[in-house]
């Protein structure tokens, strides 16, 4: 590509005046508008092609109409040459060039593109540009020949940032870049604020998550991360449309949140005069649905907790929630390593992928362990052996494992596993059986009460989804319920709290069902090398300036 510095802004603008190009910008604007030439009452563009399009079937033509077409053998001259060799051998490249590009002009490839102009160079009656569009860069030609007079002079005086439509024919420079010389140049939109300086770009990370616009368009690297989003999710929605899942909308507004522990935000509904709560989890609904005998139902969508921010949470995110009448946490296992082996091959278009420079293989069976065999192996501690609260919490305490007096067996048994197991688990690995008491929604293990069939699976340190052979005994859950409730008036914010309606929707009946949740954006950052969870939203939570 052409070096296109804009001779007008070419310095950084932390070494002018910002109030200065900002008031020039706005006069340019007034001079068109005085002119009857206002950019901002068009009301579209015939966009025939997007760059990469442009330069593919250019290709493609060069390629069919050079196909039989000889070069000529033209000797390169020694570093050493005189000067009339170099000009020969220069002219004689022209020459060649010339002879191409008449082949190729003969049939031209005519396209019309729209996006915003990144750079600019201006050289007297010839100049360049860069547009850039949804699916990357493209360098124009720009002549005063071929645009006349005053079209070349408003390109003169346009900015970086300026978004324009571009009609034209495709070529290859001499120096091999497949550029657009343009026939018709029309400014769509002026650009009335100053980009960041091309060459440190934007990289001061909380100007890029408040500014994502901004982010969007210098920083290409960016715009892939959320196009790719995109497509996890509509690959996401092609794998259970291939296993019959219909999918489905639930209330976000609700006056139960359950589902999860976590603690919920709270609103007002001013037409009812009732207080209400944002959802923490899909599940409670989706099982109402599994109960009316819709049998396969998912639903991807926001939910929302009261809690911490870091690189792997936000208040705010994407959950996948599915459930499937007449199978177990079984069959969530092998869909889960069935679809995340599918997304890595549609989505990457490999098994192998590598995260913050570590490979994970998604392609080789995924390791299955039970927390108790897991805290075991990492912490030396057999909680097989260890069978009452009491002697749950001794071993905490010799081990230096902070709990609270409401915690039981079970919970120490989860505290043991996030202090020893979590950070161990870096290849996709399903962790099985979980004790009970950390488990209020999910069925007992029939060959031992204590435990019940959940699992969650783990990759590269990360909690991925968690899954249940779901609980639909509506006798067992009203027990389990009270119990939390019990937490709850012990002072546990994140406790679930009795829901009355969907008892009464397992007392009509659930049929056996397993069911699974998803970090859609955890799932997303793995898929795209992304270091923390804002890198993947495009607008992530940050307190206000």
């Amino acid at each position: 590509m052409a070096d296109v510095k804009d001779q007008n802004e070419k310095k950084a603008p932390e070494t002018q005046d910002l109030g200065q190009l900002l008031k020039v910008r706005r006069e340019k604007l007034a001079n068109l508008q005085s002119e009857g030439r206002d950019p901002f009452v068009i009301t579209k563009y015939d966009q025939t092609h997007h760059t990469d399009d442009a330069i593919r079937l250019y290709e493609e033509r060069e390629k069919e109409i050079l196909a039989g077409y000889t070069e000529p053998q033209i000797e390169k001259p020694a570093d050493d040459a005189d000067n009339d060799t170099i000009s020969a051998y220069r002219a004689a490249v022209k020459e060649a060039y010339n002879a191409r590009r008449a082949l190729l002009d003969a049939s031209p490839v005519n396209v019309s593109v729209a996006g915003r102009m990144m750079f600019k160079r201006v050289m007297g009656k010839a100049s360049f540009a860069n547009i850039r569009d949804l699916k990357g860069d493209i360098q124009i030609y720009v002549s005063k020949d071929a645009l006349g007079d005053e079209s070349y002079g408003d390109f003169k005086k346009s900015d970086i940032g300026d978004i324009f439509g571009v009609e034209g024919y495709v070529f290859r420079t001499m120096t091999g870049e497949v550029s657009i010389h343009a026939t018709k140049m029309t400014l769509l939109t002026k650009s009335l604020q100053v980009l960041p300086e091309k060459f440190h770009g934007l990289t001061d990370t909380d100007t890029r998550y408040r500014q994502r616009y901004v982010d969007l368009v210098m920083n290409p690297e960016v715009k892939e991360t959320f196009i790719k989003r995109s497509r996890i999710l509509k690959e996401i929605r092609n794998f259970l449309d291939g296993r019959n899942f219909m999918e489905v909308e639930t209330p976000t507004l609700v006056s139960n949140a359950g589902g999860a522990a976590a603690r919920p935000f709270e609103t007002h509904y001013n037409a009812l005069d009732e207080d209400v709560k944002l959802r923490i989890s899909l599940e409670l609904y989706l099982k109402r649905l599994i109960v009316g005998g819709l049998e396969r139902v998912y639903e991807i969508g926001r939910v929302y907790r009261n809690e911490g921010v870091d690189t792997r949470h936000n208040p705010e995110f994407t959950l996948m929630e599915l459930y499937q009448a007449y199978t177990d946490y079984y069959g969530m296992m092998e869909l889960t390593e069935s679809m995340f082996r599918y997304l890595a091959e549609t989505v990457c278009g490999t098994t192998r992928i590598t995260y913050q420079g570590t490979e994970i293989d998604l392609g080789k069976p995924f390791a299955r362990m039970t927390m108790f065999e897991a805290v075991k192996k990492y912490a030396g501690v057999d909680f097989d052996t260890i069978t009452t609260d009491e002697e749950a919490k001794k071993i905490a305490t010799e081990r230096g494992i902070e709990f609270e007096d409401r915690h039981k067996r079970g919970d120490i048994i989860n505290l043991f596993f996030e202090e020893y197991c979590e950070k161990e688990l870096i290849q996709p690995t399903f962790i099985m059986d979980h004790p009970i008491e950390i488990s209020p929604l999910t069925k007992k293990k029939p060959t031992d009460p204590s435990k019940v069939e959940r699992f969650e699976l783990f990759i590269n340190t990360w909690e991925m989804c968690n899954a249940y052979s779901e609980l639909n005994d509506p006798i067992d859950q009203r027990e389990r319920f009270a119990a939390q409730d019990a937490n709850a008036a012990a002072g546990d914010e994140e406790a679930e709290h009795t829901d009355e309606d969907f008892l009464n929707a397992l007392e009509i009946g659930m049929p056996p069902t397993g069911g699974i949740g998803y970090g859609i954006d955890r799932l997303v950052m793995l898929l795209t090398d992304s270091p923390s969870i804002r890198d993947v939203l495009l607008f992530p939570t940050l307190k206000s300036l």
